[in-house]
């Protein structure tokens, strides 16, 4: 059985920027898996060989049936959909392929459906809504919702999105979005 927390923190453009402020200042060892889905889908992410200069988990670019692991960052590759299965990632042909992806709100409802442990839910820079669909679900499948402080965003149209849901418990900078990571998984909150 698979329970320890998953924080899934979807972004797109200017989302690097949440991502290295973020990870720079999460403990290495919470026992939490850190999914970042970052829904620029077309083009290859480079996110797995940059990302480890900035934390001293193991980052990993998802491939199929990779199983979900604590104390690691997971990065979903370009143009797939993103979903967990008994414990392990799976990767599908992304179901919206044309216009703004989905892949956040895809991955979060997996989440609400297949998972265990505690839910984490962050949405930082990107343009678009994407993830805001899937917030409410979050937080009645008892998870936790976060939002980027807009002015702390290089484009604020996704946190923005997600704030005008009425579904999120928290809007922070990307170190206060680690400082309150880090309380929730204490058990501080």
């Amino acid at each position: 059985m698979q329970n320890f927390p998953i924080v899934c923190v979807g972004g797109s453009a200017g989302g690097l920027d949440a991502y290295v402020r973020l990870l720079q200042n999460l403990p290495a060892d919470m026992g939490v898996a850190i999914v970042i889905v970052n829904h620029i889908t077309m083009v290859p992410t480079q996110l797995h060989t940059v990302l480890p200069r900035f934390t001293s988990m193991p980052v990993a670019l998802i491939t199929e049936k990779l199983q979900i692991a604590p104390n690691r960052v997971f990065i979903i590759p370009a143009n797939r959909d993103l979903h967990v299965e008994d414990g392990d990632f799976h990767l599908t042909p992304i179901s919206k392929p044309r216009g703004w992806p989905d892949v956040i709100t895809v991955f979060l409802r997996s989440l609400t459906q297949c998972w265990d442990g505690k839910l984490i839910a962050v949405i930082v820079s990107g343009y678009d809504g994407d993830g805001a669909a899937a917030l409410c679900g979050i937080q009645e499948a008892g998870g936790i919702t976060i939002a980027q402080k807009l002015d702390t965003a290089t484009q604020p149209d996704m946190p923005e999105s997600a704030i005008n849901t009425g579904c999120i418990d928290f809007v922070l900078s990307p170190e206060g979005i680690a400082r309150e990571i880090v309380r929730i998984v204490r058990g501080e909150r």
